[in-house]
């Protein structure tokens, strides 16, 4: 067979081949998939419940002022305390040896000033008679200032002393119960670490973390309260602290709840049961697998019904919650989101609505 001969039968074919394969790539890139997906709509979040527990609006983390060894705690967990009650003490001796050192330094400084003072008086004198000269009366005058001024510096060191001592002894600034201990006897602590923490137990709160998607609600937001142990026990509260930022491992806010009078049955550290009271909202709700990240951020795929391919949206969003998010910012009500394979998807690609859509 010749060379023009072998041309004109393999080239036809080879051409044929390309062709055929450009038209399946096209085939292949016009390819619709269907999907599952929902029309977005705001829905009325009911009355959410929440678990925690009951803490003291105030608490107190006491220390000493001074470094020392604890010789004595008089206080355990739960112990009732009022103010002025002692806590704790620490070695007192390097302290009392600083004391006793100040008192000698300010007699040694009232001596001098005495002497000093004589002296000044007695040239004085002399210099009336012309026995002494004004220089050596000056010279004294100014012993006398020295002196008087070594009693004051000796008075300040006696004070500063005597309040150093008094800082190895803690005692309870108010009425109180203890909810913590941080040092033993024995132990060397250091100055402002914390001993003994005494609670204001007057004023208490319940105390509950709120997925972040979930914790919407203002300041001031009713709720009712109950105990575990006991749920025919209720007491109302009002929202009055929201934490400004989410736990960045939970994804939850702690939120306080200010308690009403609350019963004796609501102790210390009881768990209790919060819920939310007629304060209803509505809220934007698509499932989990429709939320997808990309560089940190969470994206969405929008489905345009009229062409039929998706683009991808910046939204905000909560916490998982029983296999949903609420979106916070970035849809609006009535747009269609994919809400399964959003992984698989690609800017612009032609969708089907699947049967399992929903609305």
């Amino acid at each position: 067979m010749s060379w023009s001969t072998f041309t004109r039968l393999v080239v036809p074919v080879a051409a044929l081949l390309l062709v055929g394969c450009q038209k399946e790539e096209e085939r292949a890139s016009d390819v619709v998939r269907p999907v599952l997906s929902m029309v977005v709509s705001k829905r009325v979040d009911a009355a959410a419940s929440f678990a925690g527990t009951v803490q003291p609006k105030v608490q107190t983390e006491l220390g000493f002022r001074v470094i020392g060894r604890l010789v004595a705690r008089d206080v355990t967990v739960g112990d009732e305390v009022v103010a002025g009650a002692e806590l704790a003490a620490l070695d007192p001796t390097a302290f009392e040896l600083a004391l006793r050192s100040a008192k000698a330094d300010l007699a040694s400084a009232e001596a001098t000033l005495a002497n000093a003072t004589a002296a000044e008086e007695r040239l004085t004198a002399l210099l009336k008679t012309d026995t002494e000269s004004q220089a050596t009366v000056d010279s004294a005058q100014q012993a006398r200032e020295a002196a008087q001024a070594s009693l004051i510096r000796a008075t300040a060191g006696l004070s500063k002393s005597e309040e150093q001592l008094s800082y190895t002894k803690l005692k309870s600034n108010f009425d109180g119960i203890v909810t913590a201990t941080g040092a033993e006897v024995g132990q060397v602590v250091s100055a402002g670490e914390m001993v003994v923490t005494v609670a204001r137990p007057g004023e208490r709160d319940a105390v509950v973390d709120i997925p972040d998607g979930i914790a919407l609600f203002p300041i001031g937001t009713p709720f009712s309260v109950s105990l575990q142990i006991n749920p025919d026990l209720r007491v109302n509260g009002t929202v009055r602290e929201i934490a400004p930022a989410a736990d960045p491992v939970t994804r939850t806010r702690r939120v306080k709840i200010a308690l009403d009078n609350p019963p004796v049955g609501f102790r210390l550290g009881t768990t209790i049961t919060a819920t939310r009271q007629g304060a209803e909202h509505e809220l934007m709700l698509v499932p989990s697998t429709a939320v997808f990240e990309r560089e940190g951020k969470n994206f969405v795929w929008i489905v345009d019904e009229q062409g039929g391919d998706v683009a991808a949206r910046e939204v905000e969003v909560g916490a998982d919650v029983g296999g949903n998010r609420s979106v916070t910012a970035g849809l609006n009500p009535g747009e269609r989101v994919v809400t399964a394979g959003a992984h698989s998807l690609e800017e612009g690609q032609k969708v089907k609505i699947s049967g399992g859509a929903r609305s």
